[in-house]
């Protein structure tokens, strides 16, 4: 299923006419991000917005802080929009660990908070950026020490981050093949170009082999593939172009 981060068009109010540019572009299902469940009536909203347009929900981002501080809130959003797995997003550079042993403790942070999540009967899991690729001083991987300390994690890799971070993604599919269940599907474009936009481009207009990645994801079982771009210029365009990238892949 090609679904598309909520994210990418949070430069482009309002939220409704984005799901109906969403569904008319020929997405079956949206993934939401913290701010729209920021309190009662957002929730609402994304409620109705899903209801009008007969998108999905399927798959959703929340912060770590209301994962470990209102779980029970996340679950409650998590029922009422459908959603059925939920991946931590990131961690801000100031909370980052510094060496294996800090990675393998906020592993085991993330298993512990995504327990009431599990038992609900919802996976839980992370959302990778670049810097889990970066090793530390001592030498050891953040990526893999993560891990280490959560063994249940579930991993919905955001593969060009992989790129960026110098990692090849088609070993990390083959390594962790059992634990990624969901795919961000986003493209880097040549070098010095677009970059108004941070460096990315339309799916398919890019640098990541999307035909042959895409293969290998699907040959694992991965069911969720995300469109994202986290600055475009042109949400519309963006979304139009890549979904028909990848429809013809």
């Amino acid at each position: 299923m090609f679904s598309y981060q909520l994210y990418s068009s949070r430069n482009f109010p309002p939220l409704t006419d984005t799901l109906k540019m969403l569904a008319a572009a020929g997405y079956g299902a949206v993934e939401g991000y913290g701010g729209l469940y920021s309190d009662d009536a957002a929730v609402d909203a994304m409620e109705a917005g899903l209801r009008s347009t007969g998108l999905t929900m399927p798959t959703a981002h929340f912060g770590l802080d209301m994962i470990e501080g209102s779980p029970e809130k996340v679950i409650t959003v998590a029922k009422r929009l459908g959603i059925r797995r939920i991946y931590c997003p990131w961690i801000h550079p100031d909370m980052r660990p510094t060496d294996g042993a800090g990675w393998r403790a906020l592993g085991a942070r993330l298993q512990q908070a995504g327990a009431p999540i599990r038992d609900a009967d919802l996976g839980f899991g992370w959302h990778n950026h670049d810097f889990e690729f970066i090793r530390c001083a001592d030498g050891t991987l953040p990526q893999e020490e993560l891990f280490k300390g959560g063994p249940d994690l579930e991993w919905e890799m955001d593969v060009a981050w992989v790129v960026r971070g110098g990692a090849d993604p088609f070993a990390w599919i083959e390594a962790e093949k059992s634990r990624i269940t969901a795919a961000h599907v986003k493209d880097i474009a040549p070098a010095g170009q677009n970059l108004d936009q941070d460096g990315w481009s339309d799916v398919g207009a890019g640098t990541v082999p999307w035909a042959r990645l895409l293969t290998a994801l699907r040959g694992i079982g991965v069911q969720h593939f995300v469109m994202e771009h986290d600055n475009p210029k042109d949400h519309a365009g963006f979304a139009a172009a890549s979904i028909a990238a990848v429809k013809g892949f």
